[in-house]
């Protein structure tokens, strides 16, 4: 887990986000770059450092937002991008190979009742990177048991495994798995992927209307520190990826949850 990517949007809470990346990444001996993404079209003037000076009021905001947290010994870089943020992103995992991103759930220019914010919901719907989404106000901790919830146990490429194999040996951490029946499921569907049953102390089969019905009900009984799913066609969140922004009323988690994508090849 070489390089992990911090997206700094205006939350006035950002660098509480940057601080719990900072000592993930400081047990890990990882990179942080910390983004900010601005929109400078060709019709903005015809001063044609108007694009250098905004990025040069990005990377000062940046910083100001660096110097409120303790570094400790992680290096911290800065990433400003013209464009997009998905853009952005897909960029900079092309120029550098970005293992990790971590972010916050929502926004606090988004309404309380949404879990995933349109900025966020991007990130996670429109990218293939594994995310962690910290809830604001975490402080960081050791990941000793550790929820995998999913409603498939296929899984295509065992390296799709490779941040949450990685967390688990760091920690030693336990590893239960959840796997929920839902309506329509097939039996091709029951057979668990046997890279993830290797490093899983058990696995657990419920039968519930959605795979978050099922965390739901069995969140509390393991008391894990981390939740994982996985995003895809048929996986967690099948219809919540229609849409960016996630209302708690559909998906709410109060612990960290890691994002991977069972779309990636």
């Amino acid at each position: 887990m070489k390089n992990i990517l911090v997206p700094i949007g205006t939350s006035t809470t950002s660098h509480e986000t940057l601080q719990y990346a900072v000592d993930f990444a400081n047990e890990f001996s990882s990179n942080i770059f910390v983004m900010d993404v601005f929109n400078v079209s060709a019709k903005a003037g015809n001063l044609v450092n108007i694009s250098e000076k905004v990025a040069e009021n990005s990377r000062e905001r940046l910083k100001e937002i660096i110097a409120k947290i303790n570094a400790k010994n992680v290096d911290i870089k800065i990433a400003t991008y013209n464009g997009g943020i998905v853009d952005g992103i897909k960029d900079l995992d092309k120029e550098l190979g970005i293992d990790l991103i971590i972010l916050a759930p929502r926004s606090n220019a988004i309404e309380e009742e949404l879990y995933l914010g349109n900025t966020s919901g991007k990130i996670i719907k429109r990218t293939d990177i594994p995310a962690l989404l910290v809830p604001k106000g975490s402080s960081y901790v050791a990941f000793k048991n550790i929820l995998v919830a999913f409603k498939s146990g296929v899984i295509k490429r065992n390296r799709i495994l490779n941040s949450l194999v990685t967390i688990r040996k760091k920690y030693s951490a336990n590893v239960n798995l959840l796997l929920v029946k839902t309506p329509g499921y097939v039996d091709s569907d029951l057979n668990v992927n046997t890279a993830l049953m290797d490093i899983s102390a058990n696995l657990t089969l419920t039968e519930n209307a959605t795979t978050y019905l099922g965390v739901t009900q069995h969140l509390q009984s393991f008391s894990p520190e981390l939740l994982c799913v996985f995003r895809r066609k048929r996986g967690f969140f099948k219809k919540l990826w229609e849409k960016n922004t996630i209302p708690k009323s559909e998906f709410f988690a109060p612990i960290p949850v890691l994002v991977l994508s069972a779309n990636k090849n």
